[in-house]
């Protein structure tokens, strides 16, 4: 943790409004992460959860393609294309409880950014980041964490859908080797 600290302060030293990308495996910790990291450095935090894709948009032909679960259209152009123009912007929040938009978040644009959550790194987002994270779990540890967080009943959505989704995007896209620092975060 103390040699990806000192990465992300010697990043803000040369860039201010840096944004940090992390990606990974449910459960593995990413918001966890995120939260520290932006309570220690100041910086504000985008939750991919905020990009999940709305029902009307959950096609087959969609749910097929990997990553295809994320309203990446949106994030390119509510935040990507927000991005390094130097004035402050808004996005729409989806909320899966919901099923709907159920917030609009602001975002300034000079404080530093962490974009965080699976799917945060797809290849169809420009290459808006500084610095790219992936953290990683073991399977059997995944699913403690998970049946603890979410209980028993939703752990078998998970292995049955969400597990099979992000993998499928991992491997397609090989995820992991297009990420700086990669945290096993046992």
């Amino acid at each position: 943790m103390n040699k990806l600290k000192n990465k992300i302060r010697e990043l803000l030293l040369r860039k201010p409004d840096a944004v940090i990308a992390i990606d990974g495996m449910c459960a593995s910790g990413k918001t966890t992460l995120a939260s520290t990291l932006a309570d220690e450095f100041s910086m504000q935090t985008i939750h991919m959860d905020d990009f999940f894709l709305p029902p009307a948009m959950r096609t087959t032909e969609r749910l097929s393609q990997p990553g295809g679960n994320v309203h990446y259209e949106r994030f390119i152009e509510e935040v990507a294309s927000s991005l390094g123009k130097g004035t402050d912007f808004e996005y729409k929040a989806f909320s899966c409880a919901a099923g709907g938009y159920t917030a609009v978040r602001s975002v300034c644009a000079s404080k530093p950014i962490i974009i965080e959550g699976a799917y945060s790194t797809h290849p169809v987002i420009p290459d808006i980041y500084d610095l790219k994270i992936f953290l990683q779990i073991s399977p059997e540890t995944q699913l403690e964490r998970i049946k603890k967080r979410n209980g028993a009943q939703a752990l078998e959505a998970f292995q049955n859908k969400w597990i099979p989704f992000e993998n499928k995007y991992f491997e397609a896209f090989s995820i992991v080797s297009k990420c700086d620092i990669i945290i096993n975060n046992e």
